[in-house]
C-alpha cells in the first residue's frame, strides 16, 4: 500500500475517530501492527489555531511515518489554509473529512453533508491538492443516503483533482452507523478508477477483513470502532491475512500491560485532570467482557485523581489474575 511517496508496512489503517484517535492511540495501533493512523478530524477554521484543543491535535512528537491529518471544512480557501497550517506542523499526508455524519458537521454543510454537492467537492479537492506539496487523501461514505450512493462519481472527482487515495465508509449518511455496512458500492468504486481504495466499515475480525477485501477488491481496509479497547486486532488480522492462521488472543495480564501503558500515555499527553477523564472511556472498552467488569467500571467512573483510578485498575486485573493465568480475552468475552 503506497500513499505518494510513503510505503506503508500493510494495508492495515486506523480510521479517524473524534475523541479517540489522539496522539496516544495512534501511536499504541501503529506499535500494534497497523500500517497508518489518521487522526482526529482537526476544524478548518483558522480561528481555532491557537486553542489548546487545537494545538493538542496538531502534536505529532514521536509519532511513527507518515503522519496524516484530517481537516474538515466547507470553504475551499479556509481548508486549503488549514491543510497548510497543517504541513507546517508536521502532517506528512493530509486528509479531507467528507464522511463524518455528525448533525453538528453537516448541519454547517461539511463532512458527509458535502456528498450533496459535487461542484462544490471539486472545488474544495482542488483547492487542497494545489495548495500543499503532500499527498491528499479523501473519506467519504457511499453518499447522502440510500437513493443516493454517488460514490463513484465523488471518487472519478476525487481522482481528477489529484487525490492520492480514497477511503469509503460503507454507509450512507443517512445510515449513520447503524444496519450493516455494504461493499458493493465500495466494489464499483474501485472498478471506476486507479487511486488507492480503502474500505471501511464493520470490519471487526481478521476473517471479516479478509472477505472485504477480496470482495470489494479494496486496496486496504480501515478499522475504527472495533479497535476501541483492541489494538491488538492489527496484528491479529496482519498476521491471519500473512498465514490464514490466528494468533492466539492476548491473556488478560496483556490487557493490564497495555491499559496501563496506554493510561499513562493519557496523563502524559492530557495532563492529569483531562487525562483521568479521556482515560476512562479506554478503560471501559478494555475490561468490557471481563468478569466484574460492569460494577467496576461503574465505580471507576466516580474515580477522581489518577492514582485512584491507576490503583483501581491494578486491583480488578489482579482479581482477574487469580481468576486463572491464562484467562483469555476473546471477542469481548472472558473465556
Amino acid at each position: 500500500m503506497r500513499i505518494g511517496p510513503y510505503e506503508l508496512k500493510n494495508n492495515l489503517i486506523v480510521a479517524p475517530m473524534a475523541g479517540v484517535t489522539d496522539r496516544p492511540f495512534r501511536m499504541l495501533c501503529k506499535r500494534m501492527g497497523a500500517g497508518m493512523a489518521v487522526s482526529e478530524m482537526v476544524a478548518s477554521n483558522s480561528l481555532l489555531y491557537g486553542s489548546e484543543k487545537t494545538l493538542r491535535r496538531a502534536n505529532h512528537e514521536g509519532e511513527v511515518d507518515p503522519i496524516s491529518v484530517q481537516i474538515v471544512g466547507a470553504d475551499p480557501k479556509m481548508l486549503a489554509l488549514a491543510a497548510k497550517h497543517n504541513v507546517e506542523h508536521g502532517a506528512q499526508i493530509i486528509d479531507i473529512n467528507m464522511g463524518c455524519p455528525a448533525k453538528k458537521i453537516c448541519n454547517v454543510m461539511a463532512g458527509s453533508a458535502l456528498l450533496q454537492n459535487e461542484p462544490l467537492v471539486k472545488t474544495l479537492l482542488e483547492a487542497v491538492v494545489n495548495a500543499v506539496n503532500v499527498p491528499v487523501t479523501l473519506k467519504i461514505r457511499t453518499g447522502w443516503d440510500k437513493t443516493n450512493r454517488n460514490a463513484v462519481t465523488i471518487a472519478k472527482i476525487a481522482e481528477a483533482a489529484g487525490i492520492q487515495a480514497l477511503a469509503i465508509h460503507g454507509r450512507t449518511r443517512a445510515c449513520a452507523y447503524t444496519g450493516d455496512a455494504e461493499y458493493d458500492t465500495i466494489r464499483a468504486v474501485k472498478d471506476a478508477v486507479k487511486i488507492p481504495i480503502i474500505a471501511n466499515g464493520d470490519i471487526t475480525t481478521p476473517e471479516k477483513a479478509r472477505d472485504v477485501l477480496h470482495y470489494s477488491g479494496a486496496d486496504a481496509v480501515m478499522i475504527g470502532r472495533a479497535a476501541q479497547g483492541r489494538p491488538w486486532l492489527f496484528r491479529e488480522i496482519e498476521y491471519f491475512l500473512k498465514t490464514g492462521e490466528h494468533l492466539p488472543p492476548p491473556e488478560v495480564g496483556e490487557i493490564h500491560r497495555v491499559l496501563v501503558e496506554h493510561v499513562r500515555d493519557l496523563y502524559d499527553f492530557y495532563g492529569e485532570y483531562s487525562g483521568l477523564r479521556v482515560a476512562r472511556k479506554h478503560i471501559s472498552w478494555y475490561t468490557k467482557g471481563l468478569v466484574g467488569s460492569a460494577t467496576f467500571r461503574h465505580q471507576m467512573n466516580q474515580l477522581e485523581t489518577v492514582d485512584t483510578q491507576m490503583a483501581a485498575v491494578d486491583e480488578f486485573f489482579a482479581e482477574q489474575a487469580q481468576r486463572g493465568q491464562h484467562l483469555l480475552y476473546v471477542e469481548g468475552q472472558a473465556t
